[in-house]
């Protein structure tokens, strides 16, 4: 039996380091010595559509118009379609002041969510190649030519831009956020180069606009549509160049309620185009899929059923998992503090990080756990809504730091016969 609790332990502990540690430096390993660009790419003028989808964005679609009217792209080879979903603060009469810009607003009644908008768009998109963004990711200057250049490879089905935050160091969420996506970011350079990039980016991704399928409702658009483009065949690239800046959500418990959605829809998503992890089907990016996404979801799992069966073993007394009990003791011990200090001003980064690892972590299970229940989160809201930062969600989440950090201390105590 102990030879078994070990084993188990052992590699539910594992798996977390592998995912954060071990895939970036076995794609590192893999990629070295290649090219930086391992596809074919050539100044072209494709027609593109840009597909804008929105929700009550009455704040920012003036701008966002703005921006997408100065690209420097051809304006004779560039449409610009708007997506409302039932929008009831003004937003579709902004956009429709643009009307004669070009500008075109598709209205979607009865709040179905993005996916079900991005069907109804692309049923009047007759363009080469479709981008789609969010109303508050503004694109620099060349960020379509950067886009589509890459499809001057015929293997290439989409292309995934970089979209970087202007707000990183305006708060903890945002500097978290920041931190997590230029890793992000190195990430997705390496696993381009390798194969494809796993999956696209909402704020700024461009598709052939052929291989367009229609969705089903509660499929998450930049997830499975880049998946669905990689099972027929076709690679997917990341373009640094192609850059478009968007703001955090701010506040912690809009970040991580947006990555609980994020979860809950794209656990569903995989699931549902699973043969991309079929080694057979996608050869290496099954891999790539499989420890980019699919663990990474369950790492919290993962760290719980090692955590507790680090607790178990280390009951016979002090030993390397009576040091993995302290460790985790510091930091949900750090992580609570850091609950604590939500809403009293700037967070030091030595409990801002250990806070937002563990939140990030608590939500992504509970997205998961809906998902298993077959809840899945269809509409979205903006992040940026005005909203109490400490909701019940977030008070529930500090009460439950406050238990971990009792029972991890009182199994401490106990594995040093205390």
């Amino acid at each position: 039996m102990n030879t078994l609790l070990l084993l188990i332990t052992l590699l539910c502990l594992f798996i977390p380091v592998y995912v954060y540690a071990g895939y970036p430096l076995a794609l590192w390993l893999l990629t070295l010595g290649r090219d930086k660009v391992t596809h074919r790419v050539a100044e072209t003028r494709p027609s593109v559509a840009l597909i804008i989808s929105c929700y009550n964005e009455a704040a920012v679609i003036r701008d966002k118009l703005e921006n997408a009217l100065a690209l420097d792209y051809p304006r004779d080879r560039l449409s610009i379609l708007v997506v409302s979903d039932g929008s009831d603060d003004g937003t579709d009469d902004i956009v429709k002041q643009y009307t004669e810009s070009g500008v075109e607003l598709i209205r979607q009644e009865g709040r179905l969510g993005k996916t079900m908008g991005l069907n109804l768009a692309m049923e009047q998109v007759d363009a080469d190649v479709t981008v789609f963004s969010d109303a508050n990711a503004m694109y620099a200057p060349d960020a379509i030519h950067k886009l589509v250049r890459n499809f001057a490879d015929e293997r290439v089905g989409y292309v995934v831009g970089a979209a970087l935050y202007t707000d990183g160091d305006s708060g903890a969420s945002a500097k978290n956020e920041n931190l997590y996506w230029r890793y992000e970011l190195a990430i997705k350079s390496m696993e381009s180069r390798l194969h494809s990039v796993v999956g696209g980016d909402g704020a700024i991704y461009a598709i052939r606009s052929h291989l367009w399928q229609p969705l089903e409702q509660k499929d998450i658009n930049d997830f499975v549509n880049p998946l669905q483009i990689i099972a027929r065949g076709y690679r997917g690239i990341f373009e640094p160049e192609a850059k478009c800046y968007e703001e955090t959500a701010g506040e912690f418990n809009k970040e991580l309620a947006r990555k609980e959605r994020i979860v809950n829809r794209s656990i569903r998503g995989l699931m549902r185009v699973r043969e991309v992890m079929n080694p057979f089907r996608t050869g290496i990016f099954s891999w790539q899929v499989i420890s980019h996404k699919l663990l990474r979801w369950l790492i919290p799992f993962f760290l719980l059923a090692g955590l507790c069966g680090s607790m178990l073993l280390s009951l016979q007394g002090p030993s390397l998992y009576t040091g993995i009990v302290a460790g985790a003791l510091l930091v949900v011990a750090l992580g609570f503090v850091g609950a604590l200090m939500q809403g009293a001003g700037r967070q030091p980064m030595l409990f801002a990080v250990p806070y937002y690892f563990l939140l990030v972590n608590l939500n992504a299970m509970t997205g998961i756990v809906m998902a298993l229940s077959g809840k899945t989160q269809i509409t979205w809201s903006s992040a940026r809504a005005q909203g109490d930062s400490r909701g019940p969600g977030l008070r529930w989440q500090t009460v439950g730091l406050f238990v971990a950090t009792i029972v991890l201390a009182a199994a401490l105590l106990g594995s040093l016969g205390v």
